[in-house]
């Protein structure tokens, strides 16, 4: 996985690259199949710096989220936690879809089901 860090009307330092890149890591613990993360730094106006955080995961489009914070770090934290919900929702789509039933096949069990009713009610009389 590659983590591109870039910032805009200014520069990072070494240290804060690295804090960036740890807590961006942590990504790949909601969903295995990152491809790329790419972080970008807004530092236009000092006293609230916005960050831009893109990342791509394979079979899917990229996943997006910024925020603009009076705290680098907090506002990192806060795109974070976005992306881990965007994530997570995504799995539970994927998950979801791959264990329910197909719909021709709901339709199929749902018209057998109701011809064997048809059947005992024939029975009964």
């Amino acid at each position: 996985m590659q983590i591109k860090i870039s910032a805009r009307h200014g520069s990072l330092s070494e240290a804060t690259q690295a804090k960036i890149t740890s807590k961006v890591e942590k990504l790949t613990r909601r969903f295995e199949r990152l491809t790329s993360i790419t972080v970008t730094v807004d530092l236009e106006h000092r006293e609230t710096p916005g960050v831009d955080v893109q990342v791509s995961a394979e079979h899917k489009h990229d996943f997006v989220a910024s925020c603009q914070g009076e705290e680098l770090m907090a506002a990192i934290d806060h795109v974070i936690h976005k992306l881990e919900q965007q994530l997570r929702k995504y799995k539970e789509k994927i998950q979801d879809h791959h264990r329910t039933e197909g719909l021709r096949q709901q339709a199929a069990l749902s018209e057998s089901t109701s011809e064997d009713d048809d059947e005992d009610d024939d029975l009964d009389d």
